[in-house]
């Protein structure tokens, strides 16, 4: 059953995270950034617009997208 309500953080919380680009973009800024939270909750955002904000996941969720990608059943 899907949660009834999306996780959320504070906008000190999203510009004080320690913020991790994708080891698949290199150089460029055409990728995402994703940094780990406090209650266990995870943040992604565009390297290339981080002024618009991040989606913000639980452990259960970013766990679930990143052993979809891993597992190829997630095609990016």
């Amino acid at each position: 059953m899907p949660p009834t309500s999306a996780p959320t953080a504070t906008y000190l919380e999203i510009g004080s995270a320690v913020w991790h680009k994708s080891t698949f973009s290199g150089a460029s800024n055409g990728c995402v950034e994703h940094a780990e939270l406090s209650s266990n909750l995870r943040a992604v955002r565009d390297t290339k617009n981080r002024e618009s904000g991040a989606i913000v996941f639980d452990s259960p969720a970013w766990r679930a997208f990143v052993e979809g990608v891993n597992s190829g059943a997630l095609s990016l």
